[in-house]
């Protein structure tokens, strides 16, 4: 058991979201149901483990891992985003997770300086940016439009700050650009979930000037998303069959699928249909090697 463990949720839980953009009612239905009782499942496996491995906070790859708990809230509250007690109740642990959290990640990443920063910086670190978003989602879900405005624009500066990081210690270390993690491809999820954040903010706000900046720097973010997937590609194709890789690519189904909607262009949903696909065969052959290592 790791810290984070709830990518699996996150992953569940998007790609169930995804699913149900394009009508797949029973298929969304069934991961949903598979991400609510997981969840709970893994905050108990993972308070043991916590408990039998002494987990430390001060560790910020621990402190980042735990961020999943909060994102994979996140996403189960916005697939019920239709039952206001869901997004509140789901909301609130998020928000309690993020609070409590984010200093120990701030710490740390303080702690470990220029080089230190250099040398441990990994796309996993995406998860401070992606739980921001996510809890924008959950504020825009709870009527609330205010916060967004603070949590969307911090998400991406989170961002901007872990690729430069990550950028660096690919030109510094050639073992970096050999050895491509898994959750390299939450660079891509990281502007994912800030083009869905964006979507469901510009969707609220009434037309006008505020509406058309949102609708830009959304547009932007979807864009950013998508030059990342052939390089992605091209160097973590080898490690795509992981949680942490299958929740961008839900994302981004689901992301382009509210671009679609917002901008009118119906060619993303086409684009949205094909990276659904690809989320779903990927959720598939991740659960059944899940299964298979686990289970046995």
């Amino acid at each position: 058991m790791r810290p984070d463990a709830f990518a699996a949720v996150m992953a569940t839980g998007i790609v169930s979201i995804a699913a149900a953009d394009h009508g797949w009612d029973v298929l969304s239905m069934m991961l949903a149901a598979i991400a609510v009782v997981a969840l709970p499942v893994l905050m108990v496996l993972c308070a043991g483990a916590w408990r039998r491995d002494s987990w430390s906070l001060r560790d910020v790859d621990t402190a980042i891992g735990l961020l999943t708990y909060v994102a994979a809230c996140c996403v189960l509250a916005a697939r019920f985003s239709e039952h206001r007690w869901v997004v509140f109740a789901l909301g609130g642990l998020a928000l309690q997770g993020w609070v409590s959290l984010l200093p120990f990640v701030i710490r740390g990443l303080w702690r470990l300086r220029w080089s230190g920063l250099r040398d441990h910086a990994h796309g996993g670190w995406q998860l401070l940016s992606v739980s921001t978003s996510g809890l924008a989602i959950v504020f825009v879900a709870g009527g609330n439009v205010f916060w967004p405005f603070v949590l969307w624009p911090l998400a991406m500066g989170f961002y901007v700050l872990v690729a430069a990081l990550v950028g660096w210690r690919a030109v510094s270390d050639p073992s970096a650009r050999r050895n491509v993690p898994a959750d390299h491809w939450i660079l891509m999820g990281g502007t994912a979930i800030a083009t869905l954040a964006g979507d469901h903010l510009h969707a609220a706000l009434h037309p006008g000037p505020i509406a058309d900046a949102v609708r830009a720097v959304t547009i932007v973010t979807w864009v950013v998303a998508t030059v990342q997937i052939v390089p992605l590609a091209v160097v973590g194709w080898r490690r795509v069959f992981a949680w942490p890789a299958v929740f961008p690519v839900g994302m981004y189904g689901s992301a382009t699928f509210a671009m679609a909607q917002e901008t009118g262009w119906p060619a993303l949903r086409e684009v949205s249909l094909a990276f659904t696909v690809a989320a779903v065969a990927l959720w598939l052959v991740v659960a059944w090697r899940f299964g298979r290592e686990n289970l046995r």
